[in-house]
């Protein structure tokens, strides 16, 4: 009798526990399982993971894969490449420049010609200013040419500091009175333009200034009054600006048909710049060392800057008439291309 009473007390208070445990889950708003609204309450199994709320959920990450890990650093994005050396551009521009026709310092064609190399510049994303520089009155190659004033044209790279270590690339932009220029300087100027494409978009370790010089054929001197925008560059420079110089290299007729890319220093200067271009070039391009004297690469030898000039193939046309775009060989423009490119991805 003492043990059925018992066993009645038990079951009176396990029934009390159930009905206490219902009402503690409908007084703290239990809720049932996503998916289950209606439902009887089922016993879930328990996890050692904490629940999510609504607005839990909305900030945690829905995957869970390794690679969302932040312990996992993300893949490094690989360095911006320039697209390739392009010769039918460099030969379209030439061909522009070349229907300007003769483009004397002091014209207005070479102003003309000057409009068309700053556009080609700035749309590579350079920013551009043109320097004034005034020419004198004289003879080139045998014709009488009047005082005037032309144009340097720099072009400088985003965020460009002429103070700090660059180097610079140069073409000039006239041409004597009696012809077209083709390849005496179209070429150089239009293998430049192409070069400073491929540089802004695969920048190397130091920045490079592209220059279109104005009047760098000879006005009288008996030849050696010449290279009057490069001078006036070089002698606008701060002094600072001059030691920020690591190197200047002039592009000066590039184009005609030849076994390799004269790469060629002052007589009596420095080879060290001339030899590193060569050296950086064993790969893409032959080339031959020479000693020139005649273009913009001399004013700045002569300021104490390190200078080489690329091109002089002798050829029959020059400072002719017949110096057209059918003078200039595609293959030696990307030679020559491929040597300016080698040496600016070379720098440190």
């Amino acid at each position: 009798m003492a043990a059925s009473t018992r066993r009645r007390r038990r079951s009176r208070t396990a029934l009390a526990v159930v009905a206490l445990l219902a009402a503690a889950t409908a007084c703290t708003g239990g809720a049932p399982a996503p998916g289950s609204e209606g439902a009887s309450p089922v016993s879930a199994p328990t996890s050692s993971l904490p629940s999510t709320s609504t607005e839990d959920a909305a900030q945690t990450p829905l995957s869970t894969s390794p690679s969302d890990s932040p312990s996992r650093s993300a893949s490094p994005v690989p360095p911006p490449r320039a697209d390739p050396f392009d010769v039918d551009t460099v030969l379209g521009g030439i061909r522009a420049l070349a229907g300007i026709g003769p483009r004397d310092a002091a014209s207005p064609a070479s102003d003309r010609a000057a409009a068309y190399v700053a556009g080609q510049l700035r749309a590579a994303g350079y920013r551009v200013t043109l320097q004034p520089v005034a020419v004198p009155a004289g003879v080139s190659w045998g014709v009488r040419v009047p005082a005037g004033t032309t144009v340097d044209v720099v072009a400088d790279p985003p965020g460009f500091d002429p103070t700090q270590p660059h180097v610079v690339v140069g073409a000039h932009l006239d041409t004597v009175p009696q012809s077209p220029g083709a390849e005496d300087n179209a070429s150089g100027l239009m293998v430049m333009a192409e070069v400073a494409r491929m540089t802004l978009q695969q920048p190397g370790a130091l920045p490079v200034r592209f220059v279109a010089f104005g009047a760098e054929e000879a006005r009288g001197g008996n030849g050696t009054l010449y290279a009057f925008g490069s001078r006036h560059f070089v002698a606008g420079l701060g002094a600072s600006e001059r030691r920020a110089v690591r190197g200047m290299v002039a592009l000066d007729r590039v184009g005609v048909r030849a076994a390799a890319v004269p790469v060629c220093h002052v007589g009596g200067a420095d080879t060290s710049l001339a030899d590193a271009i060569r050296r950086a070039a064993v790969p893409v391009a032959a080339t031959r060392a020479c000693v020139n004297r005649a273009s913009d690469h001399v004013s700045f030898e002569r300021a104490g800057i390190p200078a080489v000039r690329l091109g002089s193939v002798p050829y029959a046309a020059y400072h002719s008439a017949t110096d057209v775009p059918t003078v200039v060989d595609r293959r030696q423009l990307a030679r020559s291309g491929a040597v300016l490119w080698a040496w600016i991805r070379s720098l440190r």
